[in-house]
């Protein structure tokens, strides 16, 4: 079977780095939908806007070439202990194929294109289908869930000086303290004095981390 993206997905994260762990972890996160030209047809998306939340069915598009193997390291357990592929969601999988619920802010029937939040796509991400979500069959708040119960991410504290938060409007502060305070750090990193960037809507957001708290430094424009 062969399956070509019918659109791309638009965020201001425009590398890997920093991404959320998993789709709704920021839910401010804003993100569009943008469609290729062959399903760029407004017919197709009547009646999405009765939706909150829809499916996204991707690809992991810069994991294509990676080697794949039957088990590995979640970042959750630090990067030790092997699970496997099948029993989590990390992106060095078989079909390089990814699945994200997010939340559905505007269905632009001019365009078209979709508006959501929420998402753990980054820039340019390709899409191959797009489905509405059911809160009837597809949520399950009494089901296990795995290690995700067992183990918890610990959240940084985020110290951002007002001349570096005035870089961004209020809507895009909320959503890089979101980001930051979940640690995009690579999970082997414990370095206090290693400087990171995250590129964030047009700007290198610097950072370090020291003893539990994380200290932007820096916001360059790129």
């Amino acid at each position: 079977m062969k399956i070509e993206p019918i659109a791309f997905f638009r965020s201001p994260l425009t590398t890997k780095f920093g991404i959320p762990r998993q789709s709704g972890v920021v839910e401010q996160l804003p993100g569009r939908i943008d469609f290729v030209p062959a399903y760029r047809q407004a017919e197709a998306l009547r009646g999405l806007d009765q939706y909150d939340y829809v499916w996204l069915l991707w690809g992991f598009s810069e994991h294509v070439s990676a080697e794949k193997h039957p088990t590995v390291r979640p970042p959750l357990l630090g990067g030790n202990e092997r699970l496997g592929v099948w029993a989590t969601r990390s992106p060095f999988r078989p079909n390089n194929l990814g699945l994200s619920s997010v939340r559905l802010t505007r269905v632009d029937y001019d365009t078209p294109a979709l508006e959501v939040s929420g998402g753990d796509l980054m820039d340019g991400t390709p899409i191959y289908d797009i489905k509405p979500y059911l809160p009837y069959v597809d949520s399950h708040p009494e089901a296990r869930g795995g290690i995700t119960t067992s183990h918890e991410w610990e959240r940084l504290q985020v110290v951002m000086a007002d001349a570096v938060a005035a870089v961004f409007s209020d809507a895009d502060q909320e959503v890089l303290l979101k980001l930051l305070e979940q640690d995009p750090r690579p999970h082997y990193h414990s370095d206090n004095e290693r400087r990171y960037g995250m590129p964030y809507g047009g700007y290198d957001v610097l950072f370090h981390v020291a003893h539990g708290v994380l200290y932007v430094d820096e916001v360059r424009k790129l």
